[in-house]
Order: C-alpha cells, then structure tokens, then sequence
C-alpha cells in the first residue's frame, strides 16, 4: 500500500501561495508589465517554477487579479449602487476609479486593457466601462452632467487619470483627490448665461 506524499502536496501549496503573494507585492508596485524575473526572486522560486505552478504570465495574472483590482472595483460600483442622486452616483464612481488608479498601477493596466488575452481582466474592464456609461446617461438625463460628454470622453478621462499618476509619482494623495474636484467641477452643466468652451 503506497501513502500519499502529504509534505509534498502541502510544499506545492505553500510554494503557489508564495508565488501569489509575491505577485500581488511586485504588480501593486509596478504594474502588470512588472517582469516575472522580480516576481521570482521575492518568491524565492526560479521563473521555471512560475511557469510551472501557472502556465504562463497570464495564468498567474488571472490567478491574482481579484484580490488584486477586482474586488476594488466591485466594491466600488456596489457603494455607488446604493445611491439615489444621480450626479452622487457618477461622481462618487469616477472619484473612486480615480483613486483606485492611485493606489494601484495594476487598475490602469485592466483600463487600458494592457492584456486582452486575460479573460478576466477584458470582463473586468468592460463591466467598468459599462457601468460608466449608465451612470453618464442617467446623469445627463437628470441634466447634472453637461450634455456634451460622450461616453468615449469619459472614457478618456478616466485613462488619463493613469497617465497622470504615472508621469507625477510625487504627488500626495491627497493633493490628487484636491484636483479630482477641479475636473468634476467641469463636468457639470454650465452656469446659465455663460456659453461652454
């Protein structure tokens, strides 16, 4: 009668979890273009063993990517669900988009759709540009957001965002939410009597 490996079964496990956790660390910091080079060495593993356990960089991106932006995201639409106001709503969402591209380099990597092989990552994205869209119809619907915003505008918009965080790393977070207003504040209608330009 053979008996099963137990140590080695409970080794490979130890061994998978470490590589994810090592994972989230090195993508939170850099992105999903980090390489699996770093994400090896703060696992203590070869890359060979990466591709072993995953099958491939997208494997282990699929493997991480709801702890990682997924569960942000979800959260944040459901806190907005629970709002009646229309302009509350959309601005609620794209504040917390906008910092979820702050706090996580990985968030703009699903927005741009950096991996469109990623299964999980394309239906995360496209649920987050759908939800987008509706709150940007009933917005302009309720005549609180101007009615020249398309939905390829707020699209952009929320892209740029990443591109800002990118090129000013030494910004606060808190200096970055201040100027969220400013943008938010040009969304809205403008004043009766004062044409838009």
């Amino acid at each position: 009668m053979t008996v099963p490996d137990r140590p080695r079964r409970a080794d490979a496990r130890r061994n998978v979890e470490g590589i994810r956790r090592a994972a989230l660390d090195v993508f939170r910091s850099g992105g999903l273009s980090s390489s699996l080079d770093e994400v090896a060495r703060v696992a203590g593993v070869s890359k060979g063993t990466i591709y072993h356990r995953f099958g491939s960089r997208r494997g282990l991106i699929d493997a991480v990517v709801d702890e990682l932006v997924a569960e942000r995201f979800q959260g944040i639409i459901a806190a907005v669900e629970q709002l009646d106001d229309p302009l509350d709503r959309f601005e609620r969402y794209l504040i917390g988009t906008w910092l979820l591209q702050f706090d996580e380099p990985a968030a703009n990597d699903v927005l741009i759709r950096a991996l469109p092989e990623s299964e999980p990552l394309t239906v995360l994205c496209e649920r987050a540009r759908g939800f987008a869209r509706e709150l940007l119809a009933d917005a302009q619907a309720a005549g609180v957001v101007r009615a020249d915003l398309t939905p390829d505008d707020l699209n952009y918009l929320i892209l740029e965002r990443g591109a800002v965080v990118q090129a000013c790393c030494e910004q606060t977070r808190e200096d970055y939410q201040r100027r969220l207003r400013f943008l938010l504040d040009g969304l809205r209608p403008p004043i009766a009597g004062r044409s838009a330009r």
